[in-house]
C-alpha cells in the first residue's frame, strides 16, 4: 500500500509549530537559581536559532525532506537489510552472536583493571553529587562512545561496502548508511545489557528512570545518522577520511568525560567546561550515568537538552543537503 506523502505546506506547517512549541517552552522556562541575565541571553540565542532554522526549513523544504521521506517509504526493507547485515558480521563463527556480548564484558574488564589497580581512581561523583562506583561510571561512559564509534566508523564506508547496490539505478542508495547503524544497535542492545547487570551488582537496580537509556540511544542513532550521511558521501571522493575519523574518534574519547568526570572542571577556568559541553556526545555519556544512577528526567537538564536537539538537527539538514548534492557523482566514482 502506498502512503500518501505530507503536503509541502502541512509540513513546513507542523515544523514552524513544533519549533514554535519549543521557543514556547525555552522562554517560560524559569531557574531561579541562576544567574538571569546570563538566562535571559540563552533564551535570545535559542530563540534567534530557532527562528533561523525555521527560514532555513521553509526555503531549502524539498530538499531537506527528501531523505526522511526516502528513510520512510523504505522501512520495512531497512529492517530486513540490517537484520542480515548484522548476521553476516558472526557468520561462520563458533560462538557466533555471543561475540557482541563478550566483546564490551572484556573491553570494560580491561579498562576497569588498568585504571583501579594501576591509576589509583576510585569511584566517581555526578554533577547532582551522588557517588558512582568507577567500573559502571566507566561502563555507562564507554556504552554510549562505542555505540557511536562503531555507528559512525560503519555507516562512513557503508556506501563503499555496498558500491555494488550504488550502481543499481532503482536502488535507493540513501537507506545503506542507515542500515549499518541499525546494525550497529543491536551490537549496542548486547552494551547495555552489561551495563544493567553490572549497575545491578553494585547496587543500583532499575527504576522508572532507567528507561531514559532508549532516549540517549535514539539520541545517539539521530546524531550519528546526520553525521554519517556527511562523511559517507564525502569519503567517496577522499578516502583519507575513514583515517581522519579514526584520529579525531580517538582525540574524542579523551576529550569526552569517560574515563574521567566531569566534575574535575569545577577548579578549571569557565571557558574549559563551555568548550568541553560543547561537544554533544558529553550530552550523551552523562545521560546515561544519570539514566543508572540518578533520579533526574533529561528534561531537567534544560539547556543542554535544547542544545544538543538544535545542533543534531543542524546536522542531519547539512548531512541532507550533502548527500542530495553529491550522490549523482557516486556511481561515476565507484
Amino acid at each position: 500500500m502506498k502512503h500518501k506523502r505530507i503536503s509541502k505546506k502541512m509540513g513546513i506547517a507542523i515544523f514552524c509549530i513544533l519549533a514554535g512549541i519549543m521557543a514556547l517552552i525555552i522562554v517560560l522556562h524559569h531557574n531561579p537559581f541562576a544567574d538571569q541575565q546570563e538566562e535571559l541571553l540563552k533564551k535570545i540565542i535559542a530563540c534567534v536559532l530557532i527562528m533561523i532554522s525555521c527560514v532555513v526549513f521553509i526555503l531549502l523544504y524539498d530538499k531537506l525532506t527528501v531523505l526522511p521521506m526516502e528513510l520512510f517509504e523504505n522501512r520495512r526493507l531497512i529492517w530486513k537489510l540490517a537484520k542480515n547485515d548484522f548476521k553476516k558480521r558472526y557468520a561462520g563463527s563458533y560462538l557466533g552472536i555471543i561475540w557482541a556480548l563478550i566483546q564490551p564484558v572484556v573491553t570494560v574488564f580491561m579498562y576497569w583493571f588498568v585504571f583501579e589497580n594501576f591509576m589509583g581512581s576510585r569511584a566517581q561523583f555526578l554533577s547532582s553529587g551522588t557517588s558512582m562506583p568507577y567500573v559502571l561510571f566507566l561502563a555507562a561512559g564507554l556504552c554510549p562512545w562505542f555505540y557511536f564509534s562503531e555507528a559512525l566508523n560503519n555507516g562512513t564506508t557503508a556506501l563503499l561496502e555496498y558500491n555494488y547496490l550504488v550502481k543499481k539505478v532503482v536502488f535507493k542508495i540513501s537507506i545503506l548508511p542507515i542500515i549499518k547503524i541499525i546494525a550497529a544497535t543491536f551490537i549496542h542492545l548486547f552494551f547495555v545489557l552489561v551495563l544493567l547487570i553490572v549497575a545491578v551488582i553494585y547496587g543500583c537496580y532499575p527504576t522508572v528512570y532507567t528507561i531514559q537509556i532508549i532516549y540517549y540511544s535514539i539520541c545517539t542513532f539521530i546524531l550519528v545518522l546526520g553525521l554519517s550521511y556527511t562523511t559517507c558521501a564525502i569519503v567517496i571522493f577522499f578516502r583519507d577520511l575513514t583515517q581522519i575519523i579514526s584520529i579525531v574518534l580517538q582525540v574524542g574519547m579523551w576529550a569526552t568525560p569517560i574515563l574521567w568526570s566531569i566534575a574535575v572542571l569545577e577548579n578549571k577556568p569557565p571557558l574549559w567546561n563551555t568548550i568541553i559541553k560543547l561537544n554533544p556526545l558529553v550530552y550523551i555519556v552523562n545521560g546515561y550515568r544519570s539514566a543508572i544512577c540518578e533520579k533526574e528526567w533529561f528534561f531537567e537538564d534544560f539547556y543542554s537538552t535544547m542544545y544538543f536537539w538544535i545542533f543534531t538537527v543542524v546536522v542531519f539538514g547539512i548531512g541532507a543537503l550533502i548527500f542530495k548534492r553529491l550522490k549523482v557523482h557516486f556511481a561515476d566514482v565507484l
